[in-house]
């Protein structure tokens, strides 16, 4: 028995790839996370890149204490520079990460340190062992969106709204309502 529903590459419509959106959403967002983690992966897991949290009034007026600074590891340090850098062993608050500029000295035997709204250098000389980085990107008061992220109660918000968009916005369509709607053509009621 021949079929009277017409398909759609004998309509003159040119058949759709069936999963052409899912597999492009896909690539986009593996291309989005090689990109992050090319010039984001932190130090720890052998990237480049760390972030560092401004606390203080040291750097004012350019960094304000809940700033974040994306700083990269780089061969060589120059004066100027604004760097970060741990607080070398055996010194008082050894390990700690502290944002300042590069005043004077060099990489092998220490840098002079001094934050910019300071009148005295660092106690500290670290040398370029001991220095995380030099700032690439600075992102203002981001401490308000990571203590917002660290509360379950916006955590479960977030998830809401995105599954209430997926629901809302989503493409609603599967292969069975599309086999159901040829069945209805062709029949007249659903078998």
């Amino acid at each position: 028995m021949r079929s009277s529903v017409a398909l759609p590459h004998e309509a003159g419509v040119r058949p759709r790839l069936p999963y052409a959106r899912q597999i492009a959403l896909i690539a986009v967002q593996l291309a989005l996370v090689a990109a992050l983690g090319w010039f984001c992966l932190p130090q720890r897991l052998g990237g480049r890149a760390d972030w560092v949290m401004v606390s203080g009034t040291s750097m004012l007026p350019r960094f304000h204490t809940g700033d974040l600074v994306l700083v990269e590891h780089q061969a060589s340090y120059h004066l100027g520079e604004v760097v970060a850098y741990r607080v070398p062993k055996g010194q008082v608050g050894a390990g700690d990460v502290v944002i300042h500029r590069i005043t004077g000295g060099n990489g092998r035997t220490g840098w002079r340190m001094k934050g910019d709204n300071r009148t005295a250098p660092d106690l500290w000389h670290p040398t370029d062992h001991d220095v995380v980085g030099s700032k690439l990107l600075r992102i203002p008061h981001a401490w308000f969106v990571l203590r917002l992220l660290h509360m379950p109660l916006m955590l479960g918000l977030f998830a809401g709204f995105a599954a209430f968009f997926l629901i809302v916005f989503g493409d609603g369509e599967s292969a069975d309502d599309d086999l159901g709607a040829a069945l209805v053509e062709e029949n007249g009621r659903w078998e």
